[in-house]
């Protein structure tokens, strides 16, 4: 965090010590980082879910695909297998939208009800900042005062610069003093905010790939073992496919 000292009425003397300083830079940053990450997770978390469910999606409508292609009409056996395809990748989006409508619910909104609580942070910030500039302008005040000579107007204009600058240093201190006593405790709150929400994740995931090997378990056992391996298949696929271009109506001219 960079501060942006006042170029005019800068005191001379050092109202917050340095250490103190680097204490708030230190414990603010690391919360500015939190809020990043905290930002970043829950767009990742959204993009990953939508991908999921585009998947899911896509392999339903694949398989619908099939079905109306005209071979179904002509291969019973062909048409099995698709069926049961059809019925497997069905299952899989069900699984799916459970899945996501979970990580949801125990993550995704988590992560921005968290995130929600950042401006209000750095609102606090701003005023505490605000509260330092008026401490450095009064203060600076004061010690001008306080360099003259001490005739009777001048004593009474720094009697009334000190009792201007007694609130305003009291209400920086108050604002410095809550946020160095908060910034600690809510930066190691994360952990037990968010352990629920990625153990929820997880388990979500786990629920999801289990049913997952059980489906396709299933829809191995539907189909019949393949007889050729995938080198002779693609032999075969390329045998088939140099005499359907040597057909005159695909030939080239």
């Amino acid at each position: 965090m960079s501060w942006i000292p006042f170029k005019i009425g800068q005191p001379k003397k050092q109202i917050v010590p340095k250490t103190v300083e680097r204490d708030f830079e230190r414990e603010y940053g690391k919360l500015q980082q939190l809020e990043e990450q905290t930002k970043r997770l829950q767009k990742d978390m959204k993009k990953s879910t939508d991908a999921d469910l585009a998947m899911s999606k896509s392999a339903v409508k694949i398989s619908l695909d099939l079905l109306s292609n005209p071979l179904c009409e002509q291969d019973q056996d062909f048409l099995n297998m698709v069926t049961a395809l059809d019925t497997a990748m069905k299952r899989m989006d069900a699984f799916n939208q459970e899945k996501v409508n979970q990580i949801q619910k125990t993550v995704i909104e988590p992560l921005k009800k968290f995130g929600s609580v950042f401006p209000s942070l750095n609102m606090a910030v701003k005023r505490r900042e605000q509260a330092l500039q008026d401490y450095r302008r009064l203060q600076a005040k004061v010690e001008k005062y306080e360099e003259k000579e001490k005739t009777g107007p001048v004593l009474a204009k720094l009697h009334q610069a000190r009792e201007e600058l007694r609130p305003v240093r009291e209400d920086f201190e108050a604002k410095n003093k809550q946020l160095l006593d908060e910034m600690p405790r809510f930066y190691g709150s994360r952990l037990d905010y968010f352990q629920p929400s990625f153990e929820s994740l997880i388990r979500a995931q786990v629920v999801y790939y289990s049913e997952m090997h059980k489906i396709f378990g299933d829809l191995t056992q539907q189909l019949d073992q393949p007889s050729h391996s995938d080198e002779q298949r693609e032999r075969e696929n390329e045998a088939k496919l140099s005499e359907l271009r040597a057909l005159s109506i695909v030939a080239d001219d």
